[in-house]
């Protein structure tokens, strides 16, 4: 064999070896993620089975004629002014929690009902504040209620 035949096959065999160790990394990188990505699935698959949820309560509660819900809300422009108000001032508050943002405001003649779950007492103070800061403290009625912890 030539010294350039030689020359040839040498680099050929570098490139191939570089392919094959080039080709071993990339599976050995797509089987990492894979199994990292079957690991997470698995944690967030797994809920917490001990208490199923529950708001038939709740729901019941809601049916009643004399409880107000967002359907009964009226459409005059005061009501409607109340009703998204206070939404838009909750989500503002960054410090509260999404459950927080998420509260029901339902509003009937300038009145508001504060309706929903928040994590902690001081929370629903501090959406009680916000509503009674913008529809009057003695227009709001709250049946707001802390979440138990989990």
């Amino acid at each position: 064999m030539s010294p350039i035949e030689s020359g040839v096959s040498q680099m050929t065999n570098d490139a191939l070896s570089t392919y094959l160790h080039m080709l071993h990394v990339f599976r050995t990188a797509l089987l990492v993620q894979a199994l990292l990505l079957s690991s997470l699935g698995l944690l967030w698959a797994q809920q917490d089975t001990s208490t199923p949820p529950d708001n038939t309560r709740i729901n019941q509660r809601d049916r009643k004629q004399s409880e107000p819900t967002a359907d009964q809300q009226k459409e005059n422009s005061n009501d409607r002014e109340l009703a998204q108000q206070i939404p838009r001032a909750l989500v503002k508050g960054k410090s509260l929690s999404s459950h927080a943002h998420n509260v029901k405001v339902i509003a009937q003649n300038g009145a508001v009902t504060l309706k929903g779950p928040v994590n902690s007492e001081q929370e629903k103070q501090a959406v009680e504040a916000k509503a009674s800061q913008i529809a009057g403290a003695d227009k709001v009625n709250s049946e707001i209620q802390v979440a138990p912890n989990q």
